[in-house]
């Protein structure tokens, strides 16, 4: 957001942002594809290939400070999916219920044959440097470290192989969990529901790193700092399911469309839970992964 109006903006060296529907209409182009993120992604490789031209030609009065913006969500997802790929994470995570409950857990069969997501709420999305406000109902809130990807291309049916074409790119997820509200319901065998959605619960930035930059299947390392303390991390290479099996998975007799968003679920110590840490009013909190940048937000929790 910039003099109170959202651009899509690529970015350049040592903080500088690059207006690219600014910088189409000073050299006298079509701006069309730079009217919003999904309107990027609809116009599939010409749109990419005109961004990167007006990359290498920059005009000076199109280029912005990181300091003189706010950053948005980079799309407001069409369609939300979060999925639990890690197996660390999740062998963590039932350890810590257990001895929050007293009831044992074990992965289930299921989770190896196939991978296992959640429709979430695709409309409590904010970005980077954002406010995160604390759900009234809530005593228990955590984060989750994700890598997620957005999709490009429309698709049913989609082999594992042809997964990689239907990416657009990658960008951070941090999943914001009421962990007290979803224990609680998930003994319900449905769900989560209020333990994920919440307003502002959702976070994803700074950008969105094109699929062009990443092999498949992606191997980047990820991190996680809160008030400046290590809390955790690992590397995307140690998804059970990687992108190209889930895709393939969820575009079964399902067809998938630009714009969706579909996260990876928590990497292996990359929640507090995990290691018997929790949020607490007032932290921040900084998510990093490597060629994507740092998704940092504070949490905040009204009277």
């Amino acid at each position: 957001m910039y003099d109170g109006k959202p651009r899509v903006v690529a970015v350049m060296e040592r903080g500088t942002l690059l207006d690219l529907a600014q910088s189409a209409t000073f050299l006298e182009q079509d701006p069309t594809a730079f009217a919003d993120m999904l309107s990027l992604i609809h116009s599939g490789e010409q749109g990419l290939a005109q961004a990167t031209a007006l990359l290498d030609l920059a005009p000076g009065a199109a280029c912005l400070h990181v300091e003189e913006v706010s950053f948005l969500p980079p799309i407001l997802p069409v369609q939300y999916r979060d999925c639990l790929a890690f197996k660390k994470h999740l062998e963590n995570s039932f350890a810590a219920a257990e001895r929050l409950t007293g009831r044992g857990f074990s992965i289930p069969k299921v989770w190896y044959r196939q991978p296992i997501y959640y429709k979430g709420n695709r409309m409590s999305f904010v970005g980077h440097g954002a406010d995160v406000i604390w759900p009234h109902y809530a005593e228990h809130l955590d984060l989750e470290l994700e890598l997620a990807i957005v999709i490009g291309k429309q698709g049913k049916d989609i082999t594992q192989e042809q997964a990689p074409d239907h990416i657009f790119g990658y960008t951070i997820l941090n999943d914001i969990s009421a962990r007290d509200a979803q224990m609680a319901e998930m003994a319900g065998q449905l769900g989560p529901a209020k333990g994920k959605d919440f307003d502002t619960g959702n976070i994803i930035g700074p950008y969105i790193l094109t699929a062009d930059e990443v092999l498949h299947p992606a191997a980047l390392e990820m991190q996680v700092r809160v008030n400046g303390e290590h809390w955790g991390g690992g590397n995307s290479r140690d998804m059970q399911h990687d992108f190209g099996a889930i895709l393939a998975h969820i575009s079964a007799s399902e067809t998938i469309y630009p714009g969706e968003l579909i996260g990876s679920g928590a990497v292996g110590t990359g929640c507090g839970m995990e290691t018997g840490r929790r949020l607490n009013p007032a932290d921040q909190f900084e998510l990093e992964i490597e060629g994507i940048g740092v998704l940092a937000n504070r949490i905040v929790k009204e009277r």
